[in-house]
């Protein structure tokens, strides 16, 4: 593994600019003058994750060299130490943190702080305690968004910004989940607790279905919240909506496949990306002349 490749997969780089562009959205959504200023708290919550996944890889470094899916990683692999990747980790969170006090003051340092300590805290010691951490460790997923939204010196407490933020904690779940689908048995050999303990794969088949389900309803319902304005994008909800439920109903059949749960998962965050940009752009076109 060259060096550069390590450190982008310390960094989880495909997720950390996901949680960047859910922070944008949040910046597009809100009271924001000049469209370069989402630069900043962009970049900020892209540093911030990215520390956050190295933190987290240092923490639960035993746990992936017992799993196939993760024993490849620099840690267990021993591609890096331990100290250079602690060193890493906190240069970034340090940067990350620092601009998110130039982006927007007090406020987004103590979001920043709060989704440091909510995931590589909270969340990563209920992983070892609960087979159900993803219920509230999907919590993580709300504050980017709001990362970006009180950037622009939008209220906290919004109606808005309330909506945007519940569909990303509703999508934080069955993307979790569908993991569990394709590698729940890992995590049994790992020695965390899992849903397949408790659950059959129909069951949590099922279930999942629902979150996404709820999810996709959660999307169409913005415009009562004031999230959506224009009917063109309100509509250009509706079929890819229809596309995700569609797809989804086959984890409620008899034998859902892996490749079903795969399948799906790639979709989910299309679709999670799909609503970002639609919400972007149509905030985009409505603030600025």
């Amino acid at each position: 593994m060259t060096p550069l490749k390590t450190y982008l997969t310390l960094s989880r780089v495909y997720i950390s600019l996901f949680t960047a562009c859910s922070a944008a959205t949040g910046f597009f959504l809100g009271p924001y003058h000049r469209i370069v200023d989402v630069l900043v708290p962009a970049a900020a919550v892209f540093l911030l994750a990215c520390g956050a996944s190295a933190l987290n890889q240092c923490q639960e470094r035993d746990i992936d060299a017992k799993m196939e899916r993760t024993r490849r990683r620099p840690l267990p692999s021993g591609t890096i130490t331990l100290a250079q990747t602690l060193s890493f980790s906190l240069v970034l969170i340090v940067v990350g943190l620092l601009m998110l006090m130039q982006a927007g003051g007090v406020k987004t340092l103590v979001l920043g702080l709060v989704a440091l300590l909510w995931y590589n805290g909270v969340y990563t010691y209920l992983k070892k305690a609960t087979a159900f951490a993803s219920v509230p460790g999907a919590a993580v997923g709300m504050i980017p968004p709001a990362i970006g939204w009180v950037s622009t010196g939008g209220p906290l407490f919004d109606a808005r910004l309330a909506a945007i933020c519940f569909i990303f904690f509703l999508w934080q779940i069955p993307h979790f989940w569908l993991l569990l689908l394709s590698y729940g048995d890992e995590y049994k050999k790992a020695g965390l607790p899992s849903l397949s303990n408790v659950l059959s794969p129909a069951q949590i088949s099922r279930v999942t279905f629902t979150w996404i389900f709820a999810a996709s309803v959660a999307c169409l319902l913005l415009p009562l919240y004031g999230a959506i304005k224009s009917p063109i994008v309100y509509f250009s909800l509706i079929p890819p909506a229809a596309w995700l439920i569609w797809y989804g109903r086959l984890l409620v059949g008899k034998h859902p496949t892996l490749s079903v749960s795969s399948g799906l998962f790639r979709k989910i965050n299309i679709y999670l990306f799909l609503i970002m940009s639609l919400i972007s752009l149509e905030n985009i076109f409505f603030h600025v002349p």
